[in-house]
């Protein structure tokens, strides 16, 4: 092995660890959430290998749980794909802005990378990109492979214990999730018109809830935010 190559191994192997010690609040907020879809979807007639299998192919989180409700329900399946599209709908925005970070990756490398962008993946490179640092593959996959490893290993212990839990519910575990992702949001609140856009995505999400109901209130709060920060984008003199 020359010096260049076991500098570049080097380089690999410590930005995989920085991008797995990244990882260990995701894997510790999600671990309720998985654990409580994977029971849900056994409750709604989901097989344990059914469940274990949505998480490691569809990787969606909320998306997942809208699923798993409308399956329950019997409704039809042209209507489970849109509802679930509707959910995963930001991930169009997550792939676009992170494309421009990974543009010059080999297409394997992409396209792993796109699978793996999840929301917490998405939040830690814009940030890791905001401080200058080079979005590596290893980094990147460091980050990834520990966070859906674990949502499978969560979901598969929530397929088999769940039901040793009489209301999964009523424990409260499963606000961690969102106290991780309003960490997320506030990481970026030094950007320019944080406020608004976070307040306005936040009203018309809430009204949209109480009218058109789940799960488009999601797609319509992000909608919401993002017609107002086109709107009301800085200048090129106050982005530099």
């Amino acid at each position: 092995m020359t010096s260049d190559t076991a500098v570049a191994s080097r380089s690999r192997t410590t930005d995989f660890i920085e991008g797995a010690r990244l990882s260990i609040p995701v894997v510790v907020a999600s671990a309720p959430f998985g654990v409580l879809f994977g029971a849900l979807a056994v409750e709604n007639g989901f097989t344990v290998t059914e469940a274990v299998l949505m998480s490691a192919l569809i990787y969606g989180g909320a998306s997942q749980m809208v699923g798993i409700e409308l399956f329950g329900q019997k409704v039809a399946p042209w209507l489970i794909v849109l509802s679930i599209f509707v959910v995963n709908a930001r991930h169009i925005l997550y792939s676009a802005a992170t494309g421009r970070l990974i543009a010059h990756w080999p297409f394997l490398q992409k396209a792993v990378a796109f699978f793996f962008l999840v929301d917490p993946q998405y939040a830690e490179a814009e940030r890791h990109a905001e401080a200058g640092k080079p979005l590596t593959f290893a980094w990147y996959v460091g980050l990834a492979l520990p966070i859906i490893g674990f949502w499978i290993v969560d979901t598969l212990v929530g397929a088999l214990f769940g039901r040793l839990v009489p209301n999964l519910d009523a424990l409260g575990v499963d606000f961690l999730l969102p106290i991780y992702f309003l960490g997320l949001v506030m990481g970026f609140r030094s950007r320019p018109f944080w406020l608004p856009i976070v307040l306005v995505s936040a009203f018309v999400s809430v009204v949209a809830v109480k009218t058109v109901g789940s799960p488009w209130h999601v797609s319509i709060g992000a909608a919401a935010g993002i017609l107002l920060a086109a709107i009301f984008q800085p200048m090129p003199e106050a982005r530099r």
